[in-house]
């Protein structure tokens, strides 16, 4: 029987706008409320100045009862009154006033668009607002981390990349959207999926597969993987991108649905999964709404060869940078339990990698009828 999924939002989290679409109220509180700590600082003739926090290797720690990466409290003052600060303020201050824009017209646009939206020049001056998008990106990421809203809910899109199918129902922008008929593409997953975008209407799942690569998803839509196992399978073209990640994390956290991840044998798979599962360094302070630290990862192993015969011929060797990574990651504190490290000296020790694809050498199918469901079957994998 489909299970029922109560509609999120519904308490608190947002209000219908004039299209009759769920909009979040929550994002436009906050950049709001920074608007008028600003106005308040300069009623009491104090240098306006706004505390960013820092977004850097030395700011950002594991946190291992809740098992992702987190941003630390350091924070950088960016006043007014500052020669080296003033450009960058007066920058942070007008792309948060366009982005209150996005919130109120309940629009969205691209992190380019936004760029050429709040481009121009200063009256009576020859000064540019921006000059470059290289200016104005980090002003976005800036005011994340500062209101603790994602990207996605300050309706900065990016392009759609992954693909979902499986037996859910969904309500995207309002059109119900069955996923279990969604042809050989699957459903081209967004990268805004919040709560006011894409809701949960009914779900028969029992799990998630997280797919690296879009080839090797296509096998198991092809052999509907996902309706013999009653699952949702996705992919997001690699490193899957922000969209992939928090529909990910929605679907695991709402649904209760336990995720594995199905990757490369290689240094490289390796960080896909770790990202997905403790979040990335450079993204830190979404961690919590993007990790799903239960993830389970499912393969490639690099005992893999061995347990299922592959030939020696689809081994790939290992290059010096693929070496220079696999150390780098070891070092790791989320790859620090026994059984990760015994998996990557493994691989380094044989000197090869494995490809998802070099289960084909077995059956073109081997990957979907007796790989992943022989792993699932014997619970063999790591976590």
């Amino acid at each position: 029987m489909a299970k029922k999924v109560r509609r999120p939002g519904a308490v608190g989290e947002g209000t219908h706008g004039q299209d009759g679409r769920l909009t979040d109220t929550k994002t436009r509180d906050k950049i709001e409320a920074m608007a008028r700590m600003v106005v308040e600082q300069i009623d009491r003739a104090d240098n306006p100045t706004l505390n960013i926090p820092v977004r850097s290797l030395s700011n950002v720690a594991f946190n291992e009862k809740k098992g992702i990466i987190e941003m630390g409290d350091g924070k950088a003052a960016r006043p007014f009154f500052d020669l080296g600060n003033a450009r960058r303020f007066m920058q942070t201050m007008l792309m948060s006033s366009e982005l209150l824009k996005l919130q109120q017209q309940h629009k969205t646009t691209s992190i380019r668009d936004m760029f050429y939206h709040c481009k121009h020049t200063i009256e009576g001056a020859r000064e540019e607002t921006f000059d470059e998008q290289e200016e104005s990106d980090p002003v976005i990421e800036d005011l994340e981390v500062t209101l603790g809203a994602l990207r996605e809910e300050l309706r900065i899109f990016a392009n759609p990349e992954g693909s979902m199918v499986g037996p859910m129902t969904i309500r995207d922008t309002g059109d119900e959207i069955e996923l279990s008929r969604m042809g050989s593409g699957g459903w081209a997953v967004p990268s805004i999926v919040e709560p006011h975008v894409i809701q949960f209407v009914k779900s028969e799942a029992k799990f998630i597969l997280l797919i690296e690569k879009a080839a090797i998803w296509m096998r198991f839509n092809e052999d509907r993987f996902w309706k013999t196992h009653q699952c949702m399978i996705i992919h997001g073209g690699g490193q899957p991108p922000r969209g992939v990640r928090r529909l990910c994390h929605r679907m695991a956290n709402e649904l209760g649905l336990p995720l594995y991840v199905l990757v490369d044998n290689d240094p490289w798979g390796y960080y896909i999964y770790s990202v997905v599962r403790q979040g990335s360094i450079n993204l830190a302070f979404e961690s919590s709404r993007m990790a799903v630290p239960a993830a389970r990862f499912i393969g490639m192993s690099s005992f893999d060869a061995a347990e299922f015969d592959l030939s020696a011929s689809v081994t790939i060797r290992l290059n010096d940078k693929d070496i220079v990574r696999a150390k780098e990651i070891m070092a790791y504190p989320w790859f620090a339990d026994k059984r990760w490290q015994r998996e990557i000296k493994h691989m380094l020790k044989q000197g090869v990698k494995l490809e998802l694809e070099a289960l084909s050498n077995k059956d073109f199918s081997f990957i979907a009828d007796t790989y992943v469901p022989e792993k699932l079957k014997k619970r063999k994998w790591l976590d």
